[in-house]
């Protein structure tokens, strides 16, 4: 008994000795360093107590790795392939694999208390794509991979050419608009936006195969321009006058998106003795840049010409195991939990490259986008519109509609603050992409007065003989492609990502 009496006293006294770190009040000459909140919600301050101006450098190194499988759609009846009166989507295509290193270079400059400019600046250093047969897909390549008769879309194996440059320069503002450090009862609050400026040349596609043959014999480019149908370097300038140097000789591959971006975050976070869990939101939109290939998909009829907008939801846990208040010494354990909704929208995919540098006719020949009345009395009951030969040509930029879907991802880092002016931050991230199809245009868009005069193949016959168009027609559309029973689709997607970082702080 008497045993059992002093340790409930011992056990009571150390509850009431050791209270948590985190909630006592900060004394005058305590050190502010554990006044820090969890580093997502981290704002570097100025003017704050002695300290006029806070400045923050980082340098860090990311590795991704990422593999999918590509399938497509097919309407062969085998048994395998196509029962009960569906279309399937699980005819093998190829492997798709990736690979990106990236430095990360970061200044966080104080402004204010609780406010901060922030500066990032991503450069790919190494940026590889490739693509593989699967599962037997190779013997098959004239199926899986047809385009119109007698062609194949492209050839497997596939590489691209190795990317690197300046991914895009982002400029930001975070203000803590809440601290729990200066106010007990309350969380830490951050409100940022960020803005990302495309500094480099955007990406082309590009066949990083050398020697081989177009369809005039010769030897093709390696990066032609789209409107160069024979991949010769001699390309087909459409109607309108074309920008000065843009439409001969040979592309560079480029590494940027070709876009300005604008991201919005919000972030909250309370520490709870040696815990900090935090939850929050991002929002990224981005808008094409007039350098990009975006600009060559953007006309009337168009369903989808921009990027996919992107929003994230965030949980994650920071656990602090072990600091020294004194020696300016922490360690800080992160798990992260986020989930992000990526719209419809015309994107780089997997098969940029392989279909954007196709030799096919049925993707270099252009669409054009526009339609007029026939003018042939004899045809025009059955055809009231045909091709407008004098409008502008639509070609075929790699560029496609990506359907809507989710990824996820699960992250774990340990920081490690050695002292007052030095931090490391060490982690890893597993990512899981939704399966979704990436040649998801559809042949008209509704949306548009349906002028029958104007609506092309976009009408349908009632009652009788009678016709009514059905919208206009989409000139980025291509049937080998986008019809049902030849779409594309990304399945099994998985990416796996490390990082290091190394802070100075002044």
């Amino acid at each position: 008994m008497l045993k059992v009496g002093v340790c409930s006293c011992l056990a009571a006294w150390l509850l009431v000795a050791a209270p948590a770190l985190a909630d006592e009040p900060r004394r005058v000459a305590e050190p502010s360093v554990l006044r820090e909140p969890a580093e997502i919600t981290q704002v570097v301050d100025a003017f704050d107590d002695d300290d006029p101006f806070d400045l923050s450098l980082s340098l860090g190194f990311e590795s991704s790795r990422r593999s999918a499988k590509i399938l497509r759609e097919t309407s062969i009846t085998q048994p395998r392939f196509a029962t009960g009166g569906y279309t399937p989507d699980n005819l093998n295509v190829a492997k798709y694999e990736a690979t990106i290193s990236r430095l990360v270079a970061r200044a966080d400059v104080g402004v204010y208390k609780d406010v901060a400019l922030v500066f990032r600046l991503p450069i790919v250093l190494s940026h590889s794509q490739k693509l593989s047969t699967l599962d037997g897909s190779g013997a098959q390549q004239a199926l899986s991979l047809e385009g119109l008769p007698g062609e194949q879309l492209f050839r497997l194996p596939f590489e691209s050419p190795t990317r690197s440059g300046i991914e895009y320069l982002a400029v930001g503002l975070d203000v803590a608009v809440m601290n729990q450090a200066r106010d007990r009862s309350k969380p830490t609050w951050v409100l940022g936006i960020e803005g990302r400026f495309d500094v480099s040349e955007p990406m082309h596609a590009c066949n990083d195969s050398t020697g081989s043959l177009n369809l005039s014999g010769t030897t093709q480019r390696r990066c032609a321009h789209p409107s160069d149908i024979n991949r010769d370097g001699v390309a087909q300038a459409p109607s309108e006058e074309p920008r000065e140097g843009s439409f001969s000789g040979e592309r560079e591959p480029g590494v940027s998106r070709g876009v300005t971006g604008l991201e919005l975050h919000t972030l909250i976070s309370r520490r709870v003795k040696y815990i900090e869990p935090y939850a929050g939101f991002r929002a990224l939109l981005e808008f094409p840049t007039g350098d990009s290939d975006y600009g060559s998909v953007d006309f009337q009829g168009s369903l989808v010409n921009h990027p996919p907008l992107r929003g994230t939801m965030l949980v994650g846990m920071n656990v602090i195991p072990w600091e020294i208040r004194d020696r300016f010494q922490r360690i800080t354990l992160d798990f992260r939990f986020s989930g992000t909704y990526v719209s419809e929208g015309r994107d780089y995919s997997e098969l940029f490259d392989a279909l954007g540098s196709s030799d096919a006719p049925s993707l270099r020949d252009p669409n054009y986008s526009g339609y007029m009345s026939n003018p042939d009395p004899d045809t025009a009951s059955a055809a009231p519109s045909v091709v407008d030969p004098s409008s502008r040509r639509v070609y075929f930029t790699g560029l496609t509609d990506v359907q809507a879907h989710g990824t996820y991802a699960l992250s774990g880092s340990f920081t490690w603050q050695a002292g007052e002016y030095v931090k490391f931050n060490l982690g890893t991230a597993l990512n899981l992409t939704q399966g979704h199809f990436i040649t998801f245009d559809q042949a008209c868009n509704p949306d548009f007065d349906r002028d029958l005069s104007k609506s092309g193949y976009c009408r349908s016959a009632a009652g009788g003989t009678t016709q009514r168009s059905s919208g206009l027609p989409n000139p980025n559309y291509r049937k080998v492609l986008n019809d049902t029973g030849r779409r594309l689709k990304v399945d099994d997607s998985m990416g796996l990502d490390a990082w290091l970082n190394a802070t100075v702080l002044f």
